[in-house]
């Protein structure tokens, strides 16, 4: 019994960890300071990466609770 809540911990740990990873690189990508990024000098540049990783996120999220896994 207690290996089996071991197992579930590691697995929502594990699904944290997925969810994050691609978050955290986009955002590194972005925090770089690139001089010719076309992106960084488009108005919503700023926006749309939010979305992206918003998006990135919640289609993480999405996918895990269609497979039973959170």
């Amino acid at each position: 019994m207690s290996s089996r809540r071991a197992n579930l911990v590691m697995q929502r740990l594990t699904i944290v960890a997925t969810i994050f990873l691609p978050l955290t690189f986009i955002a590194g990508v972005y925090g770089m300071n690139f001089k010719y990024m076309p992106e960084i000098h488009w108005r919503y540049g700023y926006l749309m990466a939010w979305v992206v990783m918003l998006m990135v996120g919640g289609g993480f999220l999405v996918y895990f609770r269609r497979k039973g896994w959170f």
